[in-house]
């Protein structure tokens, strides 16, 4: 991922209902959430929450897949490995024992099978 990348995903996760999804549909993985359950879910009218996913569309977070007659949305977990990824490429300068306490913190609730698989 480039600096671009990282800006476009990053404004995208900067809006509350968006963020909101977005976590939503990483719990949800790898089975997706239909449109109108999301918009249920989130508390939304559908016509916003469109307009919500776009946006993370956009920046390559979620993608839905049409199924019969409502399109089922996904997190997108390798651009989001990417996104993270970019963030921790430098991260302390290389000095792992300084970066310790923040990988701890990723790990301590056990990455899930839809993660490991990405």
């Amino acid at each position: 991922m480039d600096t671009n990348g990282a800006i476009v995903a990053l404004s995208a996760l900067a809006q509350n209902t968006r963020l909101e999804t977005f976590r939503l549909l990483v719990r949800e993985e790898p089975v997706g959430v239909a449109a109108g359950e999301l918009a249920r879910r989130i508390g939304v009218p559908q016509n916003t929450l469109s307009a919500h996913l776009a946006a993370l569309s956009r920046a390559g977070l979620v993608r839905g897949e049409r199924h019969s007659r409502s399109i089922v949305y996904r997190a997108d977990l390798i651009r989001f490995r990417e996104l993270v990824g970019f963030l921790l490429e430098d991260c302390c300068g290389g000095r792992a024992e300084v970066c310790a306490p923040l990988f701890e913190g990723l790990t301590a609730c056990g990455p899930s099978k839809a993660i490991a698989d990405v």
